[in-house]
């Protein structure tokens, strides 16, 4: 056995395809697995996929970059996008859009019209039961409000339901994507990709290089969110001062560094 920290050994073993660093090094340059997923979401069997490829960058220079879970393109030019989300904030409406916006601006090279933009797709797979429908899937196309008929513009937001564990091969997806030993997958591509990281020595090693940098760098972010929280709470407590002794909103918020709308805020409490 590998010689990995006991701890990050039994990390790992509690990995899941809902966490983000395990499912992006099952699913890493993987073709036959990522089509699989889309075959089973998208109920296609025809679907080929050319690339795939995890925590791909796409750039934007006007605005915010994104750092896509699963992108993948099929022989037609379709591009989809799979983003795993374990918080319900993660897989916002408006957050569904704006990856369906980038995947587009990606479509159509110069030269092209507008005809040969091809359909794109979104997938959120969410742990919680986000647009609370209890459904296992939700599609989102766009629709002519007037008269109820699709708006055939190509483009399409996927929700699918990780609560809903039943026994349709969506639903046994579902149950894989949740599983910690492999033994217990259904889908047997999943379950030795999940056995190769999880039990061998040359997997271990592999995600454990990688578990160790995640661990690493959120261990930073937390230092950093700590240092940044205790920041916010002296200037709070600085500001209350300054309001204490009857100093003017204006100068409150010139000295404290807070915005208007919290110094106001703190001047309400204490007066209330």
């Amino acid at each position: 056995m590998v010689k990995l920290k006991e701890d990050t050994r039994k990390s790992i073993a509690e990995l899941t395809l809902m966490d983000d660093i395990f499912m992006n090094k099952v699913f890493e340059n993987d073709i036959g697995r990522t089509a699989l997923l889309l075959r089973i979401i998208l109920k296609n069997d025809k679907i080929k996929v050319i690339k795939a490829t995890t925590q791909q960058k796409l750039k934007n220079l006007l605005g915010h970059d994104l750092q896509l879970d699963i992108l993948a393109q099929n022989e037609n030019g379709t591009l989809f996008n799979v983003e795993i989300q374990n918080q319900s904030s993660g897989a916002a409406a408006r957050r569904a859009r704006y990856h369906l916006s980038l995947l587009d601006s990606l479509s159509l090279p110069k030269g092209k019209t507008y005809k040969q933009l091809p359909d794109n797709y979104v997938v959120f797979i969410t742990q919680n039961d986000v647009l609370k429908g209890g459904l296992p899937l939700y599609h989102i196309n766009r629709k002519i409000e007037e008269n109820d008929k699709a708006f055939a513009d190509g483009s399409h937001i996927i929700y699918v339901n990780n609560k809903i564990k039943d026994d349709t091969p969506l639903g046994r997806l579902m149950h894989d994507f949740t599983c910690k030993n492999p033994d217990d997958m259904y889908y047997t591509e999943l379950a030795e990709k999940a056995r190769y990281f999880k039990e061998t020595e040359k997997g271990l090693t592999n995600m454990g290089d990688v578990f160790e940098k995640f661990a690493a760098k959120r261990a930073k972010e937390a230092a950093k969110e700590a240092a940044e929280a205790t920041a916010k709470e002296n200037k709070i407590e600085f500001a209350k001062g300054l309001l204490a002794d009857g100093m003017s909103i204006e100068f409150t918020v010139r000295h404290s560094k807070l915005s208007e709308a919290e110094v106001r805020e703190l001047a309400a409490k204490l007066s209330a």
